[in-house]
């Protein structure tokens, strides 16, 4: 098994060479972790994988060769009754249906609602238009229809929901992927500020000509590489309704690390709040405070969000609002926050530009960007990087 791993990660372009394979063998006979598929599955990654961007690559790999022995790691499973969330059938209604279901109104009536439901309900339910189940018109469970609800498991059918009770698991976006363009790594290069900085590698041939005419003899001169100065953090938005621009956002993603030297990335998932994290595996065990971000990184870098701005308006207004977690303060607060500190902030947005306008989050989002949101085309990316290099950091 452990030879069929070796060529199946090399396979899929992770090198692994038999000193990688050797230092893994070491640690296992050396018994430095608990014998769980889970501690081996960290140690093997460790071993294997020296970029960051070669992590799904792996992932991938590994469930292939050790299908059946690694279980699912990462957040906790919230405790809802299994039997619950199996739906026998799904309820699927006409507009002018659905235009009968009516929404509870605000965000803290569905939440307080929500609440009441999970004291008083004692069985499962399918169908209907009042407690937890599935295939219904009841604002909570899935696999059914509301304007606004909370969906309990299942998969989300008509992006309605405003909260999402379930594990979440995302895959890394690959920054080794080819692209099928040079034109977006074209694009990117207008963002650009040369300098040379660091140790002298470099020939310099005209001042070692220049030098040899006058000593009259072989003077060799030296410089720093020349290179791009400028700073970008990007964010990634990932997971839910980014899963159809996954190649899109990841030839994106390689351009821009072949194009930036002093470049940073975070994922987050729908709108920025007060964690960010580098591996969608692990985000709920290794996040990074988003305030410690704001600290770390000058004011000098050059910010790019890349979103399609799709989610309920509560998840950008409201705190509590994020579907995943309970935020203390409302996504637009630290939309404002990043804003504040990096002047240079754009928002790339992978959806068509003419479908902006039928989304309330979308609208919300490019006001609080100040206007600063670009479709992730070649003439919107050009655009976009030329936004950056006129507004000053």
């Amino acid at each position: 098994m452990f030879h069929n791993f070796i060529d199946e990660l090399r396979a899929a372009g992770i090198p692994a060479s038999l000193k990688e394979h050797l230092v893994l063998l070491e640690a296992l006979d050396r018994d430095i972790i608990d014998q769980t598929p889970e501690a081996f599955y960290y140690l093997s990654r460790a071993a294997f994988v020296k970029d960051e961007g070669l992590l799904d690559r792996f992932d991938q790999v590994f469930q292939k060769v050790f299908k059946g022995v690694f279980s699912d790691y990462g957040q906790n499973p919230v405790e809802v009754p299994e039997e619950w969330l199996k739906a026998m059938a799904e309820k699927f209604l006409t507009p002018e249906e659905m235009e009968k279901v009516k929404s509870l109104g605000s965000w803290d009536e569905i939440m307080d609602t929500l609440k009441k439901r999970l004291e008083e309900q004692q069985a499962r339910h399918q169908g209907g238009n009042k407690w937890i189940g599935t295939g219904g018109t009841s604002p909570f469970g899935h696999s059914g229809y509301n304007p606004e609800g909370v969906r309990i498991g299942g998969k989300g059918k008509h992006g309605r929901a405003i909260k999402v009770w379930e594990k979440r698991e995302f895959a890394n976006l690959d920054n080794t992927r080819e692209l099928g363009t040079r034109n977006i790594k074209v694009a990117l290069r207008r963002l650009r500020r040369f300098a040379r900085e660091g140790s002298a590698e470099e020939l310099d041939l005209g001042a070692t000509i220049e030098g040899t005419a006058k000593q009259g003899w072989l003077d060799i001169h030296m410089r720093p590489e020349r290179h791009n100065a400028v700073k970008v953090l990007l964010f990634l938005d990932v997971g839910g309704s980014m899963d159809p621009f996954i190649k899109l956002v990841e030839e994106l993603f390689s351009a821009a690390t072949a194009e930036f030297k002093n470049l940073e990335f975070f994922y987050f998932h729908n709108c920025l709040y007060e964690g960010v994290w580098k591996d969608n595996s692990r985000r709920w065990s290794q996040r990074t405070n988003t305030w410690d971000v704001l600290h770390k990184y000058g004011h000098d870098y050059k910010v790019i969000f890349v979103g399609d701005a799709s989610m309920s308006p509560y998840e950008i207004s409201h705190p509590g609002g994020s579907v995943e977690h309970m935020n203390d303060e409302a996504g637009a607060v630290w939309i404002d926050r990043v804003t504040r500190t990096y002047p240079a902030t754009v928002w790339l947005n992978p959806t068509k530009e003419d479908h902006w306008q039928y989304s309330t989050s979308t609208q919300m989002m490019k006001e609080l960007m100040g206007g600063s949101m670009f479709p992730l085309t070649l003439e919107g990316l050009d655009d976009a990087m030329r936004e950056l290099t006129r507004k000053k950091g």
